[in-house]
């Protein structure tokens, strides 16, 4: 009926400071391990869509460069507006580079569901108009492929400036690039004559993406409009791997075939060009993305050390390919790494040969 005397409020006060504290060591603790879980979680997650979006890109890789059952563009010019974007270059629709200690990935395609659909030139051309011996579903400002049966000679990007009107029993399709077009303004280097028979094709609108890690990102840059976006953080290793058919002549009923045999890194001898001397062997691509993960974890107390991670990340462990991925930080220990990796198939180059 006293109440409590000041003793016995001090030592409860004293036991609750020291529950409170308890609590409050405990919650930052969960709190801790949940951030590093939601985490590495979500860089694995993050990691699955960025693979997911360039497998889907990589996979309309080669539309519209492919005719008549053959590559018909092994160099090309290219320009958008008064900007050269390729000048008799060389050119291959896919192509893996090694850029310092990650690859490049340069996949181009055009987005009109005809492409590689193409017909022939009625008469040569000098770049500035077209007459077609067979109707070409085009329309105006979309982009056509001009090439001429050898590849010794670029292909040529031409935007389409009138209103294609189809062929008559008396009259050809004409086409006509006039200096308003997007890929019609730039001159080039070589700008031979397109001689009759030459191939045309729609591409509709070309589309040249470029994947990249700089500054740790992985990124994407549209090369013909020069924008960049970044797809994945905390990348370290980048690779990408083309899946290859045997080589030699094609089977005696004129197939070649189509099993994977060897994987061929970008580096590989043989494999560090993409051309018409082996872009009929390339089935599909092996990409592999390692990510670190954003947080550093905490030292063992016991031991000082930090044991999130024992061994430095591998890709490709235990097969021919394998290759240690180096860390982007000195204590790598104290991090996760999460490697994924994706195949994607080579469609248009397998149908367009």
């Amino acid at each position: 009926m006293r109440g409590m005397s000041i003793i016995e409020l001090m030592v409860g006060l004293v036991i609750g400071l020291l529950v409170s504290l308890a609590a409050v060591s405990s919650a930052q603790y969960f709190m801790a391990a949940q951030r590093q879980g939601i985490g590495v979680g979500s860089g694995g997650a993050n990691t699955a869509s960025a693979l997911a979006s360039i497998k889907n890109d990589v996979s309309n890789g080669g539309l519209g460069f492919f005719g008549n059952l053959s590559y018909v563009c092994n160099n090309m010019n290219l320009s958008i507006g008064n900007a050269i974007i390729a000048n008799n270059a060389s050119f291959a629709p896919v192509q893996a580079t090694r850029v310092g200690t990650n690859d490049q990935l340069d996949v181009v395609y055009g987005t009109e569901v005809a492409a590689g659909a193409s017909v022939k030139l009625a008469t040569a051309s000098d770049g500035t108009s077209a007459t077609l011996k067979n109707y070409l579903p085009v329309t105006t400002n979309q982009a056509v492929l001009i090439t001429a049966p050898t590849t010794a000679t670029p292909c040529l990007v031409r935007t389409v400036t009138n209103a294609p009107v189809p062929p008559t029993a008396d009259t050809k399709e004409a086409l006509t690039f006039d200096g308003t077009g997007t890929h019609n303004q730039a001159a080039f280097a070589v700008n031979l004559p397109y001689p009759e028979n030459s191939l045309v094709s729609v591409i509709g609108v070309p589309v040249w993406n470029r994947y990249s890690v700089n500054g740790g990102n992985l990124q994407l840059t549209q090369v013909l409009t020069g924008n960049t976006v970044t797809l994945l953080r905390n990348v370290i290793g980048f690779r990408v791997e083309y899946g290859v058919s045997a080589a030699g002549a094609p089977a005696a009923d004129g197939n070649r075939s189509t099993l994977v045999q060897p994987w061929q890194k970008s580096t590989a001898g043989g494999w560090t060009t993409v051309d018409n001397t082996n872009i009929a062997r390339i089935k599909a691509l092996r990409i592999t993305l390692v990510v670190r993960s954003a947080q550093r974890e905490k030292v063992n107390r016991e031991t000082g050390l930090c044991e999130a991670s024992t061994t430095k990340p591998k890709i490709f462990a235990g097969m021919a390919e394998e290759e240690t991925i180096e860390p982007d930080v000195t204590d790598w220990k104290c991090y996760r790494y999460r490697t994924q990796t994706v195949i994607a198939p080579m469609r248009n180059i397998i149908y367009g040969l």
